[in-house]
């Protein structure tokens, strides 16, 4: 899934790339959430 937001990784630092990867699943993470329907229970 994460070539959804880019083919490759565009820093060079290994930490930096460790923080792009961080943002790329949380930016998933987040989308996937605002397209989860809310169960709420009636009965």
């Amino acid at each position: 899934c994460l070539t959804a937001f880019g083919e490759r990784i565009a820093a060079r630092d290994p930490d930096r790339q460790t923080a792009e990867i961080h943002i790329r699943a949380a930016l998933i993470n987040r989308f996937n959430a605002l397209g989860t329907a809310e169960v709420v229970r009636v009965a």
